[in-house]
Order: structure tokens, then C-alpha cells, then sequence
């Protein structure tokens, strides 16, 4: 069994400057960022990879010569603890391990020992280890892409035996370990929530012992998201040291961060959880996902622009390409589409300048609401008599894209598919099989799934001359285990996403003009996996305009506003029943991916004429947004005002928003950051004009702002006038 990596996609190594060292006297390898280092040495007496430094730059010459730390000796300490690169479960070692098995006889521990350290290609270097007697190996292999702060790391497994071996189990298989250097304390971010209220960000202790985030529901989730930060608890949001480490996995996933008694710290990140288990048979592979990890001394700031970076230019499929501004027709409609009411819509969004239409849920046969339909992926014979292509081409007549909303691994009971098929539903046959919001997943680890999957995707966007999908996914796993059983039963858990990959890898090379918006119903599948394959992801369902601040702030400290897909809706916002003036709506969506999805058939002519002059300024800033440099200049929650700046090449943007107003002093300077200190900038609206050396130390004055709740303001700056 050979298992494919899901990882991002590979950095180019063309013209990259040789950033990995070795010193073979002494074992010791250098991992070198643009700002930073990373240092291992290979303990071939011990039969390990022991952590040296990872942190701010330093020679290799000291490198070699730095102390391996190491615990108090006596019969209840780890010594190995906190100090390998890759900790096994086996000897005196009695932290959560990285790799942790079950041989076919059934024993538990690994004895590890080095076989070699391979230099490779592109700034990539392996090691090579096995365990000494028994059938298994497993190879470290870390990379530095040719620019950034970056480095990636997966873990390779390999079944050395013969058939007479049996299999070999693999409990836990992390894709790495991130051992950190020793401070006095640590501070653990990440960010929390739900459906609806994704992305909030949380800073708190790091206490003694096992602190775990992660996802037991099948895809990245919206209750965590794969990634945490830790800092010595003095960091802040341009200064000071911070490590983040994340993990581009869109199952099942687990990080846990281990701070020892001792004094030793490090994460582990792995896809699955306790249960979801992997066999190898004899000769069979397993490739781990990618684990991403950067170390900042410019702040959580710094960290976030490290990750924004590497992600535009060594993971998304398009990086240079601006995102287009969509109109969906969800909340216009709901599922009483027809072709009637999306054309008038698509002639009302084309006219306040949307370049993309999207035709949401409802449109094929059987959809009457969300209890049918699911798995029956042709046109509604009422609804779209004609079938989609009409809609499409006044679409395109119009001059926009034509996209559509699609689920592709889910079913309902109530579908010809799963009268078919009742068996290709993540379920065990003893169990009732428990359905959520109507419905069911299709296993997409069987290849018959994903070759269906693949069938009816392709004949949609050839018939139709689909431009975009908007792709689905509305519920998390229960009774999930593979249809063969046995003891990895479960690993439906990894399996299912790769499965995804290979349909999403397929259908992009087939159709290279097309493009993907990942969503799970809002932002439960988010991750760097999930982005090598898609252009962009629906940050939430939430759409209040309001609530998006805090979304989109935790949003930010891991992915970029390029992918962020964010909506003007209706007010009073139909989730929240909030009240929320039009020029706030578009200032709080104009942080990211600007989209629109209200029923412009009941939008005054004012409104729609206010609509169109604000998309024609989101299209003037758009590139800015999209591809500059974003500085977090006031967190929502922190005082009455929330701001975001971003800044790209010459070009400079910010955006202000007050959710709620209060009598008090007024608000002092706005200090802008990332600017050229001697060069000058001018407001392009006002005229007025700053050095860059002013509006970092004293600040740009705020502009008026309307009284009232809900008030925003917009600034565009050019330098050099």
C-alpha cells in the first residue's frame, strides 16, 4: 500500500541558493531561513536526531560546537525528552511520542538507529532511520523553500518485511516534532469557535503537561484550526519571538503541545487521532502531511506575514491572479431558484460590477430542500427546464463568470444515488447510521466514489461551461469506518481527504480554467492542504458585518486576504438580525475576497448605485488587498476602533471600522506601519500629504466618521507623489 502525501504544493527550486548544511564530522545539519536557522545533529551512537537551536541566525562553525541539553539523570527521568527531533514510544522516553506502533506480534517498542543523512534536491535534506531488528523505517525529511522563513517537514514510513512479517500498525505517525528552545514560561494562541463563529482568537498559559487541539470529525473543522503559536509571554504584535507551527491537513488532525517538568517544550502535529489507526502491509508506504513552522522576531505580525507569503508563493495554484468579485445567489433565493429569477439576478449583480455569478443549492433534481436531492447531479427539470446551459450563457453574455454550487461528498437518503448506492456511505453496517442536516458522506477513500465523483464533475463543467465551483461540505463524520473493516478501520479519517485531493488534482488538470472555492458550511475545511487545491475559501456562513471583524482577524494570523472570501448581505443580517449600514458591509468584505450575496431584486436604486461606486473602489484597492503586505493596526475588541493596513509596492490601504460608539475622549492618530520612513505619502482622496517617518511615529489623523454604530472609513495612500 503506497499512500500519497497530502502536502502543499512543491517548492520551485530553480535558482534557490543552497540553504541546508552539513557538518558529517559532527552530525549536525543547518537549516537556514531568511532570517533564522534551524539546527539538528544525527546521533548515530544513540540511534537519534537530537534538536540543537531553532530561533534567530547563527554560524555553523558555533552550531557544531552548541551543548545537547539534557534531563537530570536518574530511574524516573526522560532523557530523551523534549530533545529528538522525532521521539518514538520505546526506552526511557515517557512524553507523547511522534511515532508510536504495533508490530504483528502485537509489542509496542521502537529502537531506533540512524542509517543515513541524504542531502537532496531543492534545499531538502532526509534522515534516514529504522528500528534496529523489526520491518520498519521511517525518513525525517525537512525543506526550505528558496525565499522566506518557512520550513516544511513530513515523515515517511516504510514496511522493510517480508509477507512473513505481517503487518505493522501505526498508532501515531506525526508528521513532525517542533522542539522549541527554553524560556521561562510560554503563552499557547490559537483560535476557537463553531459554525458560524469560526477564527476567535485565544492567548492563554501553557501550562505543565499536554495541551491538544484538533479535529475528530473528519475535515479541519471550525472549532479549531490546525495551527497554534507559542511566545515566551511577552510578545506582541510587531515585537518579540514567536513560533508557530501548522499543519496542511484537511481529516482528521491532532496537534499537541508538551511542556515537561523539566523544562523542555515542543509541538507534534500529525493528521488523525487516538483510533484512527494506519496499517502497512510488507512494502507499503505511508507519507505523512506537511507540517509548516516559522520563527518570528518581528511578532505575531511578523509571524502572520511570514505564513501569508509562503502560502502565496509556494502553495495557492494562482498566487498572481486577482480574485474576482462573485455575486451567489444563496440568500436571494434560497432554494427556489429558477432560471427566471437568476437571470434577473445575474443582470442586477452584472450591473454593480460583480465578475462572477454564482448559482447556489437548489438547482438539480430532486432539491426541493435540504432533506432530497443530494447525489442527483443534474438540472432540476422543473426549475431549469432547459437545463443550465441558457443561465450560463447570459452569464457570460453579460461579461461575467459562471459558477455552481456543488457537494459532491454528500448524499441524501432520498436520492436515486443512495437508492443505488447504500453502501457507499461512511457508515458500520451494525449501527444506525446517524444523519445530520439531512444527510450523509460518500467515502471518498474508495476509488469507485471518487471515479463517480469525477464522472459527473466532468460532464457538469464541459455541458455547462462551469468557470468556478463553489464546493461544499455540510457535515462532519459519525460511524465512520472503511467498508473492508479491520484493524485501521478508521482511517477513513486521513483517507477521505486524500480521496478529495486526487478528485480536486484530477479535475484541475483536466480543466486548468477552472476555479475552486472550498468551503464546509463556512470555514470547517480550512487549511494548507485544502489551499494547494483551491483559490480561495468561504471564511464563514456567518455573513453579519460586524461579527466578520473578530472571524476575519483570526483568519488572518495564518492565511492571507487573498483567499478570504467575504459577502455584502442583506440588513437586518438574516443570521444575526443585525442592522448594519451598506458602506459598512462593503468595508468589512472589501478585507478580503469581495463578494455580494443579497437579494438585489429588493435593493433601492440608491443602494445599488452606492453598490457599484464601492465595487469600483474595491477593484482600484483590490490588488493591494490581495497580494500586499497586511499589518494588524487595531484588533477588534481591544477599543471602539478596529483597523487593518495593508501595503503593496507603492500603494497602501487602510481600513477603519466602529462596531459600536460611546462617549469619551476622541480617538489619537492612527500609526501606520510598513511604510518607507523618508519617503512621502498622499492621500488620494483628500490630497493631504505625510512622510512615511510621521505616519508611523505620530499617526494619520482619522477621518470623520458618520455618528452612530456601525460607522467605517476607508484611506488610500500612494507613495512618491
Amino acid at each position: 500500500m503506497t499512500t500519497e502525501p497530502a502536502r502543499p504544493v512543491p517548492s520551485s527550486s530553480a535558482g534557490a541558493s543552497r540553504r541546508v548544511q552539513l557538518d558529517e564530522e559532527s552530525g549536525t545539519v543547518m537549516l537556514r531561513t531568511d532570517r533564522g536557522a534551524y539546527v539538528l545533529r544525527v546521533d548515530r551512537a544513540a540511534g537519534t536526531v537530537r534538536h540543537v537551536h531553532w530561533g534567530a541566525s547563527l554560524p555553523l562553525a558555533d552550531a557544531v560546537s552548541l551543548p545537547l541539553w539534557s534531563e537530570n539523570d536518574n530511574s524516573f527521568a526522560g532523557r530523551w525528552d523534549g530533545t529528538e527531533e522525532y521521539p518514538v514510544d520505546g526506552g526511557a522516553r515517557f512524553a507523547a511520542p511522534a511515532l508510536e506502533v504495533r508490530f504483528a506480534d502485537g509489542s509496542s517498542p521502537v529502537e531506533p538507529t540512524v542509517q543515513d543523512v541524504v542531502l537532496l534536491e531543492g534545499d531538502h535534506v532526509a534522515v534516514l532511520l529504522r528500528d534496529c531488528t523489526r520491518p520498519l523505517a521511517w525518513h525525517l525529511h525537512y525543506r526550505v523553500p528558496p525565499d522566506g522563513d518557512v520550513l516544511e517537514r513530513w515523515t515517511e514510513f516504510v514496511h522493510t518485511g517480508a509477507p512473513q512479517d505481517g503487518d505493522v500498525l501505526l498508532v501515531r505517525y506525526a508528521s513532525a516534532h517542533w522542539p522549541l528552545p527554553q524560556r521561562a514560561d510560554w503563552r499557547l494562541s490559537a483560535v476557537h469557535g463553531g459554525w458560524s463563529a469560526e477564527g476567535h482568537l485565544e492567548r492563554s498559559a501553557l501550562p505543565v503537561g499536554e495541551t491538544t487541539l484538533g479535529s475528530r470529525r473528519g475535515h479541519t473543522g471550525h472549532h479549531a484550526n490546525p495551527w497554534i503559536a507559542l511566545d515566551p509571554q511577552d510578545t506582541g504584535e510587531e515585537h518579540g519571538d514567536v513560533w508557530v507551527v501548522a499543519l496542511a491537513s484537511s481529516g482528521s488532525w491532532r496537534i499537541t503541545a508538551q511542556r515537561t517538568a523539566a523544562g523542555r517544550t515542543g509541538v507534534l502535529a500529525g493528521e488523525g487521532h487516538e483510533g484512527a489507526e494506519l496499517r502497512l502491509r510488507p512494502g507499503g508506504r505511508h507519507r505523512t502531511a506537511v507540517s509548516l513552522a516559522v520563527h518570528s522576531s518581528h511578532g505575531f505580525g511578523g509571524a502572520s506575514r511570514s505564513f501569508h507569503r509562503h502560502l502565496r508563493a509556494h502553495v495557492l495554484p494562482h498566487p498572481q491572479e486577482l480574485r474576482p468579485v462573485l455575486y451567489n445567489s444563496w440568500e436571494a433565493t434560497w432554494f427556489e431558484v429558477s432560471e427566471d429569477n437568476q437571470i434577473a439576478l445575474a443582470r442586477r449583480a452584472a450591473a454593480v460590477g460583480a465578475e462572477l455569478f454564482v448559482l447556489d443549492d437548489g438547482w438539480f433534481r430532486g432539491r426541493e430542500d435540504d432533506r432530497s436531492g443530494l447525489g442527483d447531479w443534474t438540472p432540476h427539470p422543473k426549475r431549469f427546464p432547459r437545463g443550465l446551459r441558457p443561465l450560463s450563457d447570459e452569464v457570460h453574455r453579460l461579461g461575467m463568470a459562471f459558477g455552481l454550487w456543488v457537494e459532491p461528498e454528500m448524499v441524501n437518503a432520498d436520492s436515486d444515488l443512495y437508492r443505488a448506492h447504500p453502501a457507499w456511505v461512511l457508515h458500520l453496517p451494525d449501527r444506525t447510521a446517524t444523519e445530520l442536516r439531512h444527510q450523509m458522506v460518500l467515502d471518498f477513500s474508495r476509488p469507485e466514489v471518487t471515479d463517480w465523483a469525477l464522472g459527473w464533475l466532468r460532464r457538469l463543467v464541459t455541458e455547462n461551461a462551469v468557470d468556478f465551483l463553489k464546493w461544499d461540505f455540510n457535515r462532519s463524520f459519525t460511524e465512520a469506518g472503511t467498508h473492508a473493516g479491520g484493524p485501521d478501520a478508521r482511517r477513513v479519517h486521513v483517507d477521505h481527504a486524500r480521496g478529495l485531493y486526487r478528485v480536486l488534482d484530477q479535475l484541475r488538470a483536466e480543466f486548468p480554467q477552472l476555479r475552486i472555492e472550498a468551503c464546509a458550511g463556512g470555514g470547517g475545511r480550512v487549511d494548507a492542504g485544502i489551499l494547494s487545491r483551491t483559490d480561495q475559501v468561504w471564511t464563514s456562513d456567518n455573513t453579519d458585518a460586524v461579527d466578520r471583524l473578530r472571524i476575519q482577524h483570526g483568519f488572518s494570523q495564518l492565511y492571507p486576504a487573498r483567499v478570504m472570501s467575504a459577502w455584502v448581505t442583506d440588513s437586518p443580517n438574516p443570521l444575526t438580525g443585525r442592522t448594519v449600514p451598506l458602506r459598512f458591509r462593503f468595508h468589512s468584505a472589501m478585507a478580503g475576497v469581495l463578494g455580494i450575496g443579497g437579494d438585489l431584486t429588493r435593493w433601492t436604486d440608491a443602494e445599488l448605485a452606492e453598490a457599484a461606486e464601492l465595487v469600483q473602489v474595491y477593484k482600484d484597492i483590490r490588488a493591494v488587498v490581495q497580494r500586499g503586505e497586511q499589518f494588524r493596526l487595531l484588533p477588534p475588541g481591544n477599543g471602539p476602533l478596529t483597523a487593518v493596513q495593508y501595503v503593496d509596492e507603492d500603494r497602501t490601504v487602510v481600513l477603519i471600522w466602529r462596531p459600536s460608539t460611546a462617549y469619551g475622549p476622541p480617538e489619537p492618530p492612527l500609526r501606520l506601519r510598513g511604510l518607507e520612513a523618508e519617503a512621502r505619502y498622499r492621500d488620494e482622496d483628500t490630497g493631504r500629504e505625510w512622510s512615511g517617518a510621521t505616519l508611523m511615529a505620530f499617526g494619520i489623523p482619522l477621518p470623520d466618521l458618520p455618528p452612530g454604530d456601525c460607522a467605517s472609513a476607508l484611506i488610500r495612500l500612494r507613495r512618491g507623489w
